[in-house]
């Protein structure tokens, strides 16, 4: 059921949603400043190409272990996301998904575009995996 729902997803608008992440995380990667939001934008992106049977976790969960951007220092990276940019991504998925709620083959659709507003709010620090 992921695959279809991957596919149809992909058909529907996600693989252009995907390729703009991965753009966003290029233009990011232009300053060494940028490199924690380029990375956090490939994640996203990577999430945006094929979002069912995906979760985002905290990589501390995963990798058992602190690291820079789980840290104090993802903390302030994220803050600054979010003034700049978190807000403004996760609004325009938020509007994404009350546009595919409006139908009832939209509503898994509208659940991903949810997904995607939460990682666009904090990215710093995060990791996606399979269910």
């Amino acid at each position: 059921m992921s695959l279809l729902g991957n596919i149809l997803w992909l058909i529907l608008g996600g693989f252009f949603t995907g390729l703009a992440w991965w753009f966003a995380g290029l233009l990011a990667f232009i300053s060494v400043i940028g490199i924690p939001w380029g990375r956090a934008c490939f994640v996203i992106g990577q999430l945006s190409f094929m979002p069912f049977g995906k979760e985002v976790v905290n990589r501390a969960d995963v990798s058992g272990q602190e690291d820079i951007g789980t840290g104090a220092l993802g903390l302030v990276g994220n803050i600054i996301w979010f003034i700049f940019l978190g807000l403004w991504l996760a609004l325009a998925h938020l509007m994404s998904a009350l546009f595919c709620f409006i139908t009832i083959i939209g509503i898994p659709f509208g659940i991903q575009h949810l997904k995607l507003a939460a990682i666009a709010i904090a990215p710093i620090g995060k990791t996606v995996v399979d269910k």
